[in-house]
């Protein structure tokens, strides 16, 4: 059995801080793990240009309502379910990504979660699931001897690609696809779809 492990931002949405960035003109939150890998870091870095101005966990969910797929990336997935089990896996969280997965058709996530102050509805921390969630996840499923693929284009999946039997980068910034040069690089669906039906022809699935 393959089960089809997907980064969320920059596989099927676009990035969601970036989305954010432009519409309050904070050029600064167009950071994501493409420029920081360091998460923790990149975080914190977010959360303290969100309370210096103000920005609630409200204002960003009606962004994020308003965000539509990446052009393909619904009838991609749908074909992949159609075919394989499919997991999401994400460094985003239930507050920013369940209106997603309701554009999506509901896709099983795995993510992290928000702290948030009930009062003033602004975003004072955040709860990781697990320390590299990506890759133990993956790591887990093999375990359990399901076969496994994954699809990421940042240095946060990079770990998560390694894991898996088979790993693809989908539009990846040259300086990842550069140092990770044993990952196939895609840039459009159709030759993605193409590498994992060979990928999974290869593991016998």
């Amino acid at each position: 059995m393959l089960v089809v492990c997907l980064d969320l931002e920059g596989v099927l949405m676009p990035e969601i801080w970036e989305a954010v960035a432009d519409s309050f003109g904070i050029p600064e939150l167009r950071r994501t793990t493409r420029d920081e890998p360091d998460y923790g870091k990149l975080m914190r870095y977010r959360l303290d240009i969100l309370d210096e101005r103000g920005i609630t966990i409200d204002d960003i969910q009606k962004i994020i309502g308003e965000m539509e797929p990446l052009v393909g990336g619904k009838s991609f997935l749908d074909w992949l379910r159609a075919n394989w089990q499919v997991l999401v896996l994400s460094d985003t969280f239930y507050g920013f990504g369940k209106p997603l997965m309701a554009m999506l058709d509901m896709p099983t996530l795995f993510c992290h979660d928000l702290i948030i102050d009930e009062d003033s509805r602004m975003i004072t921390g955040w709860k990781i699931r697990m320390e590299d969630q990506k890759r133990e996840t993956v790591q887990r499923l093999r375990e359990m001897n399901f076969n496994t693929l994954a699809v990421g284009d940042s240095y946060n999946d990079t770990n998560m690609l390694k894991e898996a039997h088979f790993g693809i980068l989908l539009n990846p910034p040259q300086n990842v696809a550069e140092e990770f040069p044993d990952f196939p690089v895609c840039t459009n669906y159709v030759d993605l779809k193409r590498l994992i039906s060979e990928a999974a022809l290869t593991l016998g699935e």
